[in-house]
């Protein structure tokens, strides 16, 4: 059984994943949070900021980081609709935050189970608890949604 805030915290990060969907970007939301209060929230926003790195954990643990007045997050939960990337995960780590939530795997990009476990990598300084599959469907859904359409968007008009 999960904790109730999980859903709470992840129907927020869903919301920034929206956010996201109506810029056209890759709907991908995160909210960082702490002692039960938010800290810190962001969506996926490379194509509009021009910058590889404004990842929706990014952008929420940027937040956060400004908000706390530390870099270092020991007792934030950061809660993302879809399975972090590399980068993502190697920033979790370097902010130190005690967990993360996430919605559905990224078969093709995620770091924490998909296509590698960097998360409990030996010889790392930090390790976070994860709780995986919060939302799962309608993480899933939104995701598969939206490439779904950019594919229709993408092909040959039939004749």
């Amino acid at each position: 059984m999960l904790p109730p805030q999980d859903e709470r915290w992840m129907r927020l990060a869903l919301e920034e994943a929206q956010k996201a969907l109506q810029a056209d970007e890759v709907p991908i939301g995160a909210v960082a949070v702490s002692q039960g209060r938010l800290i810190g929230r962001g969506h996926n926003q490379p194509i509009e900021k021009n910058d590889p790195t404004a990842h929706a954990e990014i952008i929420a643990l940027r937040e956060a980081a400004t908000r706390m007045e530390n870099y270092r997050l020991p007792e934030a939960s950061l809660y993302v609709t879809v399975e972090p990337c590399l980068m993502c995960v190697g920033a979790m780590v370097q902010a130190r935050i005690k967990r993360l939530v996430y919605g559905t795997a990224d078969p093709k990009g995620g770091a924490i189970s998909s296509t590698q476990d960097i998360a409990s990598m030996r010889g790392l300084n930090h390790r976070f608890a994860v709780t995986s599959g919060v939302m799962e469907q309608e993480c899933r859904q939104l995701m598969q949604d939206f490439f779904q359409r950019k594919r229709g968007e993408t092909q040959p008009a039939k004749t």
